[in-house]
């Protein structure tokens, strides 16, 4: 059978003639042009789903001159490809349409990532939206994830590196992790980051050793303590940071800590596992020294959402926290989450138990312990933390005597 037997100089002599009747004219393998009586001239493709005994099927593939004949050919054989994979070129030429119109951006991609996945298992996955909000959607959140090229990636990534170059790091791994979720899904195919390397866009986070000294220690316990007309540390954040310090929590524990987590009958503080990171609860005993306190801040903020009074967002609190160090005029910098090894290093320096120091800490046990060993540890824990603050206050019965 003859393949290609209409021509460029065919149609023009057809396009815009009027006839006396339509007419179907073959170019071959399934393709052909039907004239209307007005001389509008389109491509169809003919062919049957199940073999000679079912329903022809005529599919428009697009009017010329705007597709050309050797565009419409090449529609033909995908069709043609399309039925030998056994699916129908309705539903496929549909598909393609609909990805051509409104294709998958960046931002589509990234935004399916973190609804389907990240917001069930990640605990910062608001945060993680924050930042392509701020670091990828304004530069390249718009663009077709099939047209963004490596270079355009790099470039949104570089943008990052001059300020934080850990931060281009993390956007780099967390877009890699994005756009592989989507391609074992078959939401939007993208391998173009795929090769790249945290050190080819920016620096990978350093585990850090900072503990306090003593002084600092005291420093930072003592304004914590003093009147509420101290300037060094506004009030909600020493709020904050007493119970960083206290408890070596994380600063999520305690901003999205609810009153009803908090047993005042039998002294402990049950971290909910919607609020863990491990997805755990997490119990920790109320120090008998800090109870006190604890009390008067319930007769403040019992009537409102949350245990600190305020609701905040945890990259805010970080960050103020995280400047604290210079108010102080100390020697190094220090963050909020850096209370979690002062208390793990002064615990352990003290001879407590490491199961006890990990378990404040909320952190799994791993190996055959993490199976077989449940135990709470309360006593334990409860002997460790009322340690804790009562050396705490001892640092500023020092200085003031």
């Amino acid at each position: 059978m003859a393949v290609n037997k209409l021509s460029d100089k065919k149609l023009k002599s057809l396009h815009g003639k009027p006839t006396d009747k339509q007419k179907v004219i073959a170019d071959g393998n399934g393709l052909s042009i039907r004239v209307s009586k007005t001389g509008a001239v389109s491509f169809i493709f003919f062919y049957r789903l199940y073999g000679r005994e079912s329903a022809p099927i005529w599919l428009t593939l697009g009017k010329y001159p705007d597709l050309s004949l050797r565009a419409a050919r090449e529609e033909r054989d995908k069709c043609r490809t399309w039925l030998a994979e056994g699916k129908d070129p309705r539903i496929q030429v549909k598909i393609t349409k609909e990805d051509t119109l409104r294709p998958v951006t960046v931002k589509d991609a990234i935004e399916y990532w973190i609804n389907n996945y990240a917001v069930n298992k990640r605990k910062a996955a608001e945060a993680i939206r924050a930042c392509f909000y701020k670091h990828v959607y304004k530069e390249i959140g718009d663009t077709p994830l099939s047209e963004c090229s490596l270079t355009m990636w790099i470039k949104c990534l570089d943008k990052i590196k001059r300020k934080s170059p850990v931060q281009a790091g993390n956007v780099l791994i967390l877009s890699q992790q994005a756009l592989k979720y989507c391609r074992v899904r078959k939401y939007a195919i993208s391998h173009e980051i795929d090769d790249l390397k945290v050190e080819d866009v920016g620096e990978r986070s350093n585990k850090k050793d900072r503990v306090l000294t003593n002084d600092e220690l005291r420093d930072l316990w003592s304004y914590i303590n003093k009147d509420y007309n101290n300037h060094v540390i506004p009030h909600e954040y020493r709020i904050i940071l007493r119970f960083l310090v206290v408890f070596g929590c994380r600063m999520s524990e305690i901003l999205l800590s609810e009153w009803d987590e908090w047993d005042f009958v039998n002294n402990l503080w049950r971290v909910p596992p919607e609020h863990s990171k491990n997805s755990r609860e997490i119990i920790r005993p109320i120090p008998d020294n800090f109870k006190h306190w604890l009390l008067s801040l319930h007769s403040t903020t019992k009537n409102r959402p949350y245990v600190i009074g305020v609701k905040m967002k945890q990259a805010t609190a970080s960050s103020t926290i995280g400047q604290i160090w210079k108010r102080l005029d100390h020697r190094e910098n220090w963050t909020a989450h850096d209370m979690r090894r002062v208390l793990a290093t002064n615990l352990s320096d003290n001879n407590f138990e490491h199961n006890v120091v990990e378990q404040l800490l909320g952190h799994s046990l791993g190996g055959v312990a993490g199976i077989y060993n449940r135990s709470k540890y309360i006593e334990r824990k409860k002997d460790a933390l009322n340690w804790w603050v009562n050396y705490l206050d001892s640092l500023i019965e020092k200085e003031e005597t």
